[in-house]
């Protein structure tokens, strides 16, 4: 019995063991795969955290790359505009090089600085690489620290660089800019030469015989007031021999008045009923002739879309003088000086050409008014639709208004080219005299001028002062009041440039 049941108490510790081992088992299995489950979720969050951390890191490089992207599209920008200017210097450069020898090492000069640019090109392309893999490695960087830090780097490069270019291509500039501009006038003077005409302001008419002098007064004189009448003209019949003297200021009416008595001593009725017929026929056919000199000096100039008023104008100016110079060949050669100087220069021929046949019309208006005749000139321009920049030169050749366009510049210079030079225009010479002597004189009429020289045929005027009465400040003013005076009472051709010189010398003799 006894034995039976410690063989039961065997058989239960036994089958307590077993499931004991079972249970163990059981639970080992249960933990391993625990295990491995949190293993798998840690590798895939660990991979999703990697993906994720990529992403980021591909979209922070995308963006980078974009930010060096733009900086290189303006990098690349600036340097095209730098070797655009370099390029049109270097054209300049060959162009110079037929007349000036050291026009080739200018040239290798360029090369060797277009050298330069590229191998700096190279160096800002070499620091571009080195910084993209750079950026690269530091994906532990924020976003803004990334872009300051490549913003910067490029930004002191690229400043650095351009200011080196820039002084270097300022530098060259001012060293050859005075040379060109003095090539430039020069080569445009000699391009154009043009004849000069003296015209007076009396014209003769030459007759077969003295008897028709006597049938030109009429009875009475009642023919030679009818023609003078008629025409605004004094007609002078004098003992000149074959000869009659057609006198007046205006030269249109001169010319009126001489084909009207052709025609009447050709045709031989001359009467006051014919004489008033015959002149408004004549100034009839003159007008449509001026309108003809207009159309025609267009064509010739090739200067298109005119208004018919200022075409009119400019056939005026063939029967207008200006200190014994033709008006109208006068015109033509500044249009021709302006169309070539600003060919020089890289500016439009043709707005040029207009600016300067244009730029004296106020010398032709029909209206009397009191303004200069640039600002008049302006005037009718304007009121005509001409473009801004030819309104302006035409003001401002005088120096009446602000040139605020390159044209005007140069129909200011080619005006004084065509007007000034000796011949161009003439003088009598006592009343030139007598100018030279009066801007001498209104110089030394201020207190502390010690000398006054009027020099280049009175176009300058230098005064010199003393310095112990005049100032540095008051040397300025007195230019001023002399310039204001000049203006006010003298009557000049051009301009007059006043110089005011003071100067302190002290002098000490060693024996």
């Amino acid at each position: 019995m006894i034995e039976i049941i410690i063989a039961a108490i065997a058989g239960v510790a036994v089958g307590a063991g077993v499931f004991f081992v079972i249970q163990k088992t059981a639970l080992a299995a249960t933990k391993k795969k625990i295990i491995e489950q949190a293993e798998s979720d840690g590798e895939l969050k660990k991979k999703e955290k990697m993906m994720q951390a990529k992403e980021k890191f591909l979209q922070l490089k995308e963006e980078h790359e974009k930010s060096i992207s733009e900086k290189d599209r303006k990098i690349s920008e600036a340097e095209s505009r730098v070797k655009q200017k370099e390029h049109s210097m270097n054209n300049k450069l060959q162009e110079l090089n037929k007349k000036d020898q050291r026009a080739s090492r200018l040239q290798d000069d360029l090369k060797r600085e277009m050298s330069m640019v590229e191998k700096k090109q190279a160096e800002l392309e070499t620091l571009h690489r080195k910084q993209v893999k750079q950026l690269e490695g530091m994906a532990n960087l924020t976003e803004d620290e990334a872009k300051e830090q490549l913003k910067e780097a490029l930004l002191n490069e690229v400043r650095t660089e351009s200011m080196g270019l820039i002084k270097e291509i300022v530098d060259e500039a001012k060293i050859n800019a005075n040379r060109d501009a003095k090539k430039i006038v020069i080569e445009t003077i000699q391009r154009v030469a043009t004849e000069q005409a003296v015209e007076n302001s009396v014209s003769v008419f030459n007759i077969e015989s003295d008897e028709l002098k006597g049938r030109i007064i009429g009875r009475e004189g009642r023919n030679i007031r009818a023609l003078e009448a008629a025409t605004g003209v004094e007609i002078i019949v004098d003992d000149t021999p074959e000869a009659i003297i057609l006198s007046c200021f205006d030269p249109v009416r001169r010319e009126i008045a001489r084909l009207s008595l052709h025609q009447l001593v050709t045709d031989g009725r001359i009467h006051p009923a014919r004489i008033e017929e015959v002149v408004a026929k004549t100034q009839k056919r003159l007008n449509e002739e001026i309108i003809e000199t207009g159309k025609r000096t267009c064509i010739d100039l090739n200067i298109h879309g005119l208004h018919p008023e200022l075409i009119r104008m400019v056939g005026r100016m063939k029967y207008r003088s200006s200190y014994g110079q033709n008006l109208l060949k006068h015109s033509r050669e500044v249009a021709n000086l302006c169309a070539s100087m600003a060919s020089e220069l890289g500016l439009n021929p043709k707005v040029a050409k207009r600016a300067g046949l244009l730029h004296d019309i106020g010398k032709v208006s029909d209206e009397e008014s009191e303004l200069p005749h640039a600002i008049l000139g302006m005037k009718l321009a304007e009121k005509y639709n001409e473009k801004g920049d030819v309104c302006n030169a035409i003001g401002a050749h005088h120096d009446e208004i602000e040139m605020t366009t390159l044209i005007s510049p140069i129909v200011q210079v080619c005006d004084a080219v065509s007007g000034a030079r000796p011949g161009a225009r003439r003088e009598i010479m006592e009343s030139y005299i007598q100018r030279i002597k009066d801007l001498e004189n209104l110089a030394l009429s201020y207190d502390g001028v010690n000398k006054a020289f009027a020099l280049q045929a009175g176009r300058e005027l230098r005064v010199m002062v003393e310095s112990e009465k005049v100032k540095d400040k008051d040397a300025e003013i007195l230019a001023f009041q002399i310039s204001q005076r000049i203006q006010d009472e003298m009557t000049y051709p051009g301009q007059v440039k006043i110089t005011v010189i003071r100067e302190t010398r002290a002098t000490s003799i060693a024996r």
